[in-house]
């Protein structure tokens, strides 16, 4: 088991090492210098995202929150050592927050130890939250996917993310790029796109 601090001589070549390395407070153990990388290339995509409230707390999130509508939610940084990020969402039976697993290759919601379901993984955080959002024009039940139950204090109650919550303004560059990650027609001629936006493209690949 080794701590990113381990790390920083190793990757000192690295292009995230300049921004990216995990803020002071942020000193996790990592199962292996893949799962470093894999938590590198998260928060790289979670800073772009434009939800991402890295290190606020549980009681700031609820306060952020507590005037949104049910079903809008954020990404921040897990004030538990053996994880790395936590999902905050708002509930009709108030905010919720739902730690993110992580092994050495993919992230993947918290199980319970009542719940029967298995859980789908994922290389990418932002991959696995667009996973648990309804498709548009469907409602959460509709979207052909199993509803996914957050088991809180005897309760059971459905995860419904519908709407991040900004922590900044993104870009307009940003935003056709999360446009042109909806459609999958587009999605899948990025190969035909000149290289530098190709590169763009790449970098960011969700559509939320």
């Amino acid at each position: 088991m080794v701590t990113h601090s381990k790390f920083d001589s190793a990757m000192s070549s690295s292009p995230f090492d300049a921004n990216m390395r995990l803020p002071p407070h942020r000193y996790k153990t990592f199962s292996s210098k893949v799962q470093y990388q894999l938590i590198l290339t998260a928060i790289r995509k979670l800073q772009e995202s434009g939800f991402y409230w890295s290190s606020v707390s549980g009681k700031e999130a609820n306060s952020l929150l507590s005037s949104e509508p049910a079903g809008t939610f954020l990404i921040r940084d897990s004030s538990d050592n053996r994880h790395f990020f936590t999902l905050s969402v708002k509930t009709a039976s108030g905010t919720k927050n739902l730690r993110i697993q992580c092994d050495s290759c993919s992230f993947f919601l918290q199980t319970d130890p009542k719940s029967v379901q298995s859980v789908p993984r994922f290389d990418c955080v932002l991959k696995l939250i667009h996973h648990y959002m309804p498709s548009k024009g469907s409602s959460a039940a509709g979207n052909g996917r199993s509803t996914y139950f957050i088991y809180s204090g005897g309760e059971k109650i459905p995860l419904e993310l519908l709407r991040p919550l900004s922590s900044s303004m993104s870009t307009l560059q940003h935003l056709c790029r999360k446009t042109v990650n909806g459609h999958v027609e587009v999605f899948n001629k990025r190969d035909q796109l000149p290289h530098p936006l190709k590169e763009f493209m790449q970098e960011y690949d969700a559509p939320i």
